[in-house]
């Protein structure tokens, strides 16, 4: 079963022709339960789907696991600590992590940024994550990895590479630096982020807990059987952000509004998108948060063509660059998309593991790319 809906946030009708995209891309996706939304400068027409019957709260309203699609989130907050001037791109880890602790010369010259964009030299997960994690890989992989095991494993790491030479992706670095704001600021990553982040963008219906009864996605294998929800041990700042795919508009809206839309309203995050307005929004060290995080950084790859802001991957389109990031969960997918030039904002659900002929991506990424 099928819907097409504009949003009650929105004051336009669905338009037609975004709603037959929406329609064309979710059935080229096989899962239980799917969700296409789309937003316009504001104005939204979202599509819900899937093999499974609809239950009683919309799809759309359900909290996704968005698994590495929370990165941006914490980009976001690491920005706005910056502009705050709390914490600086700069500053090394360890040394905010643990004062004094003896560390490898190479763990001591890690900085916020490094770790944020995939080039500290640490590697994608810590090498003695696995004996724990193999047994229960299809489970509970993370559940026995605490937050103190992240930070153990980060002070006594010996990373290959030096520091900012080269980008390998780590959902290792990004918990370090959930880790690491914790400890520079006082304040429990899940508290420093519903202050920084999701309290200003009234993004209600983001959490990083599962909620109450009712209220959440069920991720499923590939053979449709359920799944529990995910438990991130102390990864929690690479991959434990649960949103409403309503909520994912309203985040990527902000990073829309004003992105070179012209007009006034482009001196301020948030004021051209449905629910995004209010004085909260006009924080200037959230403005500048909003900005840093769109601003391409650096470039990898063959003849360096792949590029990167601090949080976002960065391509180029016909109608301008994209900036998008994926996750996917034990049971679930999560893609969040925009084009700051354009005011066009893409944010995908799916509640199916992935796998290899997966067509998720590609189909929301699609409608990034392919979309005027």
């Amino acid at each position: 079963m099928t819907d097409t809906t504009a949003l009650p946030e929105s004051a336009a009708p669905a338009d037609p022709a975004t709603a037959r995209l929406l329609a064309e891309a979710a059935g080229r996706i096989d899962a239980p339960d799917v969700v296409l939304a789309v937003s316009r400068n504001g104005a939204r027409t979202v599509h819900t789907g899937g093999g499974a019957a609809p239950g009683p709260v919309p799809r759309e309203r359900l909290a996704h696991e968005l698994g590495s699609a929370s990165k941006p989130y914490a980009g976001l907050l690491l920005a706005r600590l910056v502009a705050q001037g709390r914490v600086r791109y700069e500053d090394r880890a360890a040394d905010l992590l643990a004062p004094g602790f003896p560390v490898h010369p190479t763990v001591r010259r890690i900085t916020l940024r490094h770790l944020l964009t995939h080039t500290s030299g640490l590697p994608g997960l810590p090498a003695d994550f696995y004996p724990q994690a193999v047994p229960r890989w299809s489970t509970d992989p993370y559940g026995g990895y605490p937050a103190d095991r992240v930070v153990r494993a980060f002070l006594r790491a010996r990373p290959r590479h030096r520091p900012g030479t080269r980008w390998h992706y780590s959902n290792f670095a990004v918990s370090v630096l959930g880790h690491t704001l914790a400890a520079a600021t006082g304040t429990p990553w899940e508290v420093l982020l519903h202050q920084q982040v999701l309290a200003p963008l009234r993004l209600d219906a983001t959490r990083v807990r599962p909620g109450p009864e009712g209220t959440e996605a069920v991720g499923h294998r590939r053979d449709g059987t359920p799944v529990p929800a995910l438990d991130t041990g102390g990864f929690t700042a690479a991959g434990a952000v649960r949103a409403t795919p309503l909520d994912m508009l309203t985040f990527l809206e902000a990073h829309t509004a004003g992105a070179g839309l012209g007009g006034p309203e482009s001196t301020g995050p948030g004021l051209t998108g449905p629910g995004l307005t209010g004085p909260g929004l006009t924080d200037p060290t959230l403005a500048a948060a909003l900005a840093e995080v769109r601003r391409p950084v650096l470039r990898r790859g063959l003849r360096h063509t792949h590029t990167h802001t601090l949080t976002w991957f960065h391509h180029p389109s016909p109608y301008g660059p994209v900036l998008f990031h994926a996750g996917a969960t034990l049971g679930q997918q999560a893609f969040l998309g925009f084009r700051p030039d354009t005011g066009l904002a893409v944010a995908a659900t799916a509640t199916r593991r992935v796998h290899r002929a997966d067509t998720f991506v590609a189909a929301a990424y699609g409608l990034l790319t392919e979309t005027p």
